[in-house]
């Protein structure tokens, strides 16, 4: 018997299908895809997801396995090199976003200790379960949004923020006839 799945998630991509079965609104804690799905969520804006889900492998080797540390400290040969690479969205903003998100995430790890320490103080470490239906941002999102921005990070608007949320498992948005609500 098939599983059934969020129509999103209904693709002859298999990545697509991968990323809504083993990933997207399962709880994520590890700092380092907490800072890569920020990243790729920030590069998707204007684009689709799968855009991004294909070029996923080609965004690690071209932002150095998403090492915050020395995307932080990218020059304008490494920006040059990256705005050359066909493999991601190369795109000035999105890339300058990148490094300037880089340097913000590194405070905030000394602020607060991280990505998972911030974010999950949000939802007091519990996922916030919403009907299924077709959000594109809430109160929380915008609240998150709001100080993301203040604390200098970029392509972090409130639509962005609640897909970042629902990808990081913050948000368990799947389809009320979905195998993987729970």
């Amino acid at each position: 018997m098939s599983k059934k799945r969020c129509a999103w998630a209904n693709s002859a991509n298999p990545l697509y299908v991968h990323y809504h079965d083993h990933e997207w609104g399962i709880p994520c804690h590890n700092e380092k895809q907490l800072f890569e799905m920020l990243i790729l969520e920030g590069a998707q804006a204007g684009l689709s997801w799968e855009t991004i889900l294909n070029k996923r492998e080609n965004y690690r080797l071209a932002f150095d396995d998403w090492d915050a540390l020395k995307i932080a400290s990218y020059d304008a040969s490494k920006v040059a090199q990256l705005l050359s690479n066909a493999g991601i969205v190369r795109n000035r903003l999105k890339i300058a976003a990148a490094i300037t998100n880089a340097q913000a995430y590194l405070l905030l790890c000394e602020e607060v200790g991280g990505l998972d320490v911030y974010l999950w103080t949000y939802v007091k470490g519990v996922p916030i379960r919403n009907s299924g239906d077709r959000i594109i941002k809430t109160e929380l999102s915008d609240q998150i949004s709001k100080d993301l921005l203040k604390r200098g990070f970029k392509f972090v608007g409130s639509t962005i923020i609640y897909a970042y949320m629902q990808a990081i498992g913050m948000v368990q948005d799947h389809a009320a006839d979905c195998d993987w609500r729970g």
